[in-house]
């Protein structure tokens, strides 16, 4: 009986999978393997940019050099020319690895991928599994391996628009593919797990991450016995060239396209391979309005100063983000001078350390937890520090010492937290930290908004003083949070998106209290305090209730200014980089000024492009509740 029950399960399953493979056509090629625009849009529905024309030329096989296509299978699918089109055994490890939270896992042969390139979609989906594996199968039995390697290689995804290993070659090395070294293919081959985040040319922050994934394929190539040991311990990371945006993504256009882009591959919302493929409308939440304003504020005040004969002016970047802090929309943003002519985004690139802004996070902090100091005192504007240069902190754990100085080595004797905030004090703020821990300092700033990979992942009470590297966007999300009474959303770039005439789900971006309102509204009922009678004082003429924060990175390599008004929220940097090598510079003589700080150049900048944006908002006053109250209410 058993043996009958046995045997007849077999024969149905037998059965069903024939009649599966019989009913699976071989389907005709895709409408992804013809990439299409994808369009952007202002809030307002007017064009911003269009972005999608496909660079593709499909190449024999024999083209490519033997070690390019041995680092493809070393990276994707080793067993490639020894398996069937189908590794079982691989596809449920990768579903274990995914349902175990270990990243999304395919286990895919290259035989399924470029099924999937050439005749599927890259949708996540059962249905769309099975039919791939049937698919591939029936592939692997009409067409040769070589074949199958070649067509895989011409569909395949490398980034910066490049479809196909040809088009990759040029993309970042400017050379043919049949030029490409060892090294470079290994890059070429690292690249196809995700373009986007490997392309250490645009993600400089990536490197140790890029570096483990070209040295994992060329590990394999060596486990395979393709290369030799010797040749694997010659091998050295090649240069890329440097990336360009395309011609229509010429000015700010280029910025703000690619900052959608990486919000929409952060959030998982569409993935690499689609959004290369096009066919996208995407309304975003930024509007023409205000980004006009950005921008020539940033023309008026920092690119009309520059004089071609001084050479630290042909150092100076400038970033920007402004957000909506009821809602957390981006309204506008400001990446560098023109994304054809300075391709790293200013606006959410991590590369310098952003000095005093990070203060009023120390006290939001302390606030919020209700910290106390080393005398047992709870921490509120009025306490009083010991504002002495170089004091060491007290309270480290024995053996450690720090003892930072202050701006000038300035000594300010006994002072308040508020007028410590105003004057923007290091040895109070390195001093607060300890009492609050450094710990708590960092956990208050991530519920804030700043991303974790930006903050010190050991500071001490250094962090206080602004050792994270943040971009302006991060910054501005964790100020406009201060404006929203502690309340926080996701930050977001895009209001709607659609493929045809489909809409795509959007993460929710639902508002939380991530610290409370006492401690938000205290933190900013100080920071008016830095405009009315500390180092901002140049945003006054802004002409409307403001908070304010100036930060200056180390050896002046960037100066900040954030700054907010009851609706907007703001962040403007200045920055000194090199534009042959990318390296952070000092401003120390840019625009002809001794030094250039964040009270000067990027608070003008901040307070023309306010004044501008906000022409016909009326002015409205801070609603704030306040654990203690600085000397002067804020209007």
């Amino acid at each position: 009986m058993l043996l009958k029950i046995l045997l007849t399960v077999a024969l149905l399953a037998l059965g069903g999978l024939t009649l599966l493979y019989v009913s699976v056509d071989v389907p005709a090629v895709n409408g992804a393997a013809t990439a299409q625009r994808n369009i952007y849009l202002y809030r307002d529905g007017s064009l911003l940019a269009t972005q999608g024309s496909v660079n593709r030329e499909n190449v024999t096989l024999a083209k490519v050099p033997l070690t390019v296509r041995q680092a493809v299978l070393a990276a994707e699918d080793r067993q490639f020319y020894r398996e069937g089109a189908v590794d079982v055994k691989g596809m449920l490890r990768g579903a274990y690895h995914t349902l175990a939270g270990r990243g999304r896992q395919s286990g895919s042969t290259i035989t399924q991928q470029y099924v999937k390139n050439y005749y599927l979609t890259q949708d996540q989906t059962f249905t769309r599994k099975v039919r791939e594996i049937v698919i591939s199968v029936k592939v692997d039995r009409q067409l040769s391996k070589d074949d199958i390697l070649q067509g895989y290689l011409n569909t395949s995804y490398f980034g910066r628009n490049a479809y196909g290993i040809k088009a990759a070659a040029q993309a970042y090395y400017a050379k043919d593919v049949t030029a490409l070294t060892t090294a470079e293919g290994a890059y070429l081959a690292a690249l196809l797990k995700a373009p986007s985040a490997y392309d250490i040319g645009a993600h400089p922050r990536n490197s140790k991450k890029v570096m483990a994934r070209w040295n994992h394929v060329l590990d394999g190539m060596a486990a395979e016995k393709w290369i030799t040991p010797q040749e694997r311990k010659a091998v050295r990371f090649p240069p890329l060239k440097a990336a360009h945006a395309a011609a229509s993504l010429s000015g700010q256009r280029g910025y703000m396209a690619e900052a959608v882009e990486q919000y929409l591959l952060t959030n998982d919302i569409i993935s690499d391979q689609d959004l290369a493929a096009g066919g996208f409308t995407i309304t975003t939440t930024l509007d023409r309005n205000y980004q006009e304003a950005l921008t020539q504020a940033v023309i008026r005040q920092l690119l009309s100063r520059l004089r071609l004969e001084r050479r630290q002016d042909a150092w100076v970047r400038a970033a920007a983000a402004s957000v909506d802090a009821q809602t957390g929309r981006i309204l506008a943003l400001y990446g560098g001078i023109d994304a054809n002519r300075q391709y790293v985004n200013g606006a959410t690139s991590r590369g310098y350390q952003v000095g005093s802004l990070f203060k009023p996070l120390v006290l939001a902090a302390a606030l919020d937890n209700g910290s106390r100091t080393q005398n047992g005192e709870l921490i509120n504007p009025q306490t009083l520090y010991d504002g002495t240069s170089r004091r060491p902190v007290q309270g480290l754990p024995f053996g450690s010492a720090y003892a930072p100085a202050n701006e000038d080595n300035l000594d300010f004797g006994d002072i308040t937290v508020g007028t410590a905030m105003e004057q923007s004090v290091n040895s109070v703020f390195a001093q607060m930290a300890a009492d609050v821990t450094p710990r708590t300092v960092r956990s208050t700033a991530l519920a804030l908004g700043i991303p974790e990979e930006a903050l010190p992942a050991d500071a001490g009470p250094s962090i206080a003083l602004g050792t994270a590297q943040a971009s302006v966007m991060d910054m501005a999300q964790a100020y406009a949070t201060l404006a929203n009474h502690g309340a926080r959303g996701l930050y977001t770039l895009v209001n709607s998106i659609t493929k045809g005439g489909t809409a795509i789900a959007l993460p929710e971006n639902s508002p939380a209290q991530v610290i409370s309102r006492q401690a938000a509204d205290t933190t900013t009922a100080v920071l008016t305090g830095v405009i009315t009678r500390g180092t901002a004082d140049a945003a006054e003429a802004v002409g409307r209730p403001a908070a304010a924060k100036t930060g200056t990175a180390e050896e002046d390599q960037a100066a900040w200014f954030a700054g907010y008004t009851p609706q907007l929220a703001t962040v403007v940097a200045v920055q000194g980089q090199d534009p042959a090598t990318g390296a952070p510079r000092s401003l120390y003589g840019a625009a002809g000024k001794k030094r250039v700080n964040g009270g000067d150049l990027p608070a003008l900048i901040w307070t023309d492009y306010t004044h501008t944006a906000l022409a016909t908002t009326p002015a409205t006053p801070f609603h704030l509740s306040y654990h203690n109250t600085p000397d002067d209410e804020p209007q």
